[in-house]
């Protein structure tokens, strides 16, 4: 297989509850290398701009409210089969649905609350990535 990227928002949720150094030790555990993270407070044109695709569904204001309600780590990560690497160790979206050990089951607060953001295909990494890095940032 081949080593590619994925992206990774540690979520507010998270972050308020001072989880960063558990999630990333999960992240890194499951064989993804962290080449670039930075703690950010997403202003609300960066939420509306970066979950765009779902403007149209009824969630989309609280999302866009909750993303910006405290500080998140946006992180590159890499690895072999990174995207599906990192969205197995996320677990299902909804946490009563994740597997044990997942970052989900382990920490999320509910479905809206569930810690962890991660790109669902190779395509859509390419766009998070370069939606909050510059390709100078990241160093692998």
């Amino acid at each position: 297989m081949a080593v590619t990227r994925t992206f990774s928002i540690i979520k507010p949720d998270a972050t308020r509850r001072n989880l960063t150094g558990a999630v990333t030790k999960m992240l890194e555990e499951a064989g993804l290398r962290v080449v670039a993270s930075k703690r950010i407070h997403m202003t609300r044109e960066q939420a509306e701009g970066f979950y765009a695709v779902h403007k149209e569904r009824p969630f989309f204001g609280e999302l866009v409210d909750f993303m910006i309600s405290g500080p998140v780590v946006v992180q590159v990560l890499e690895g072999e089969d990174a995207v599906k690497r990192n969205r197995d160790v996320m677990g299902a979206t909804n946490p009563a649905d994740a597997a044990e050990g997942t970052i989900r089951k382990t920490y999320a607060e509910s479905i809206e609350a569930n810690s962890v953001h991660g790109s669902d295909s190779d395509e859509n990494a390419a766009i998070e990535i370069a939606f909050f890095f510059n390709e100078d940032e990241i160093v692998g």
